[in-house]
């Protein structure tokens, strides 16, 4: 594989895993655009742009899985807050669970690779 066609399966599978992220990262409670983006980078190294995020928001909340409200806030603009709807917690426990299976399939066919790697 060319280096840009590992690139653009790298972006693919990111693109991909994205909205289990956000919704993870919404679970323990609401968080406007910008702490979604920091929450992702400190809990899972995860660097997303803003161009990124915010239309993954605007599609998830479209599609009734987070709800956002607009607040006044003390640096004297108002921020978006994002929090799970009841069908974003469902949906974000399903993904957990199937991804949970998935990569851990994924995790047995690749082991022997790596172990091969590290000799």
């Amino acid at each position: 594989m060319t280096a840009s066609g590992l690139e653009n399966w790298e972006a693919q599978i990111r693109k991909g895993w994205l909205d289990v992220a956000i919704l993870a990262t919404l679970w323990k409670g609401r968080l406007y655009g910008l702490e979604i983006l920091r929450e992702l980078e400190s809990r899972s190294d995860l660097v997303i742009t803003e161009g990124t995020v915010y239309p993954l928001l605007t599609r998830l909340r479209k599609d009734g899985l987070i709800d956002g409200k607009w607040e006044e806030s003390d640096s004297g603009h108002p921020r978006r807050y994002y929090k799970l709807t009841a069908a974003g917690r469902s949906r974000a426990q399903a993904l957990a669970r199937h991804s949970h299976d998935f990569l851990s399939k994924i995790d047995a066919l690749i082991q022997p690779l790596l172990k091969e790697q590290m000799r």
